[in-house]
């Protein structure tokens, strides 16, 4: 007879995802994630296959639970700009706060870290970007459509004008101890948008 498992293996998920995004995927070791999460190595092993495996489905699932939030703030009816500048703000003060800075993102933490050696990290940052891009994309054309934009505006050129400054954001807060670096960038972009 087979033994069930003995762990919430979401609940591990989320609490090894915690552990990445605070301390990064090469300062976490088996070890620490074995201790972290309180569940042997031979069932981490069994459950989610490798470190690097872990990695990945913790990434995913980060993106899981934060598109979701985006593509409602940015679906709602009315205008979207505001939405669009509301979003921007909402990434620069993040950046800025001292409880939150210090993690980042772990979609833009992957990209500095793992993508430029590890493919499968960088396809699985790639297709964040892309569907974040699409997100926003989608909410400039409609913008444009009910007359927000100013003519001649390109909505994707100013989508991924976006999406770089929000990934921008969160590198440059989690360096920096200077919010109005962060929040006058933000200001700034949002001029494109006017």
């Amino acid at each position: 007879m087979a033994r069930s498992k003995e762990f919430d293996p979401d609940a591990a998920l989320l609490a090894a995802l915690e552990l990445f995004w605070r301390r990064g995927y090469e300062a976490t070791s088996m070890a620490d994630l074995v201790e972290h999460l309180g569940i042997g190595r031979a069932s981490l092993y069994a459950t989610f296959g490798s470190k690097h495996d872990l990695y990945l489905k913790a990434l995913d699932r980060y993106q899981q639970d934060r598109l979701p939030g985006l593509l409602h703030a940015l679906s709602q009816p009315g205008p979207v700009l505001p939405a669009v500048r509301a979003l921007v703000r909402q990434y620069a003060d993040e950046s800025a706060a001292d409880d939150l800075r210090l993690r980042g993102c772990l979609v833009t933490n992957t990209a500095a870290e793992l993508a430029p050696h590890d493919p499968a990290a960088a396809r699985s940052v790639q297709q964040n970007w892309d569907r974040v891009e699409t997100v926003l994309h989608t909410a400039l054309v409609r913008a444009g459509a009910q007359g927000e934009l100013p003519a001649g505006r390109d909505p994707l050129a100013l989508a991924r004008t976006l999406l770089v400054l929000l990934q921008g954001l969160r590198l440059v807060g989690k360096a920096s101890a200077e919010p109005a670096r962060v929040r006058d960038a933000a200001e700034q972009a949002l001029r494109l948008l006017d």
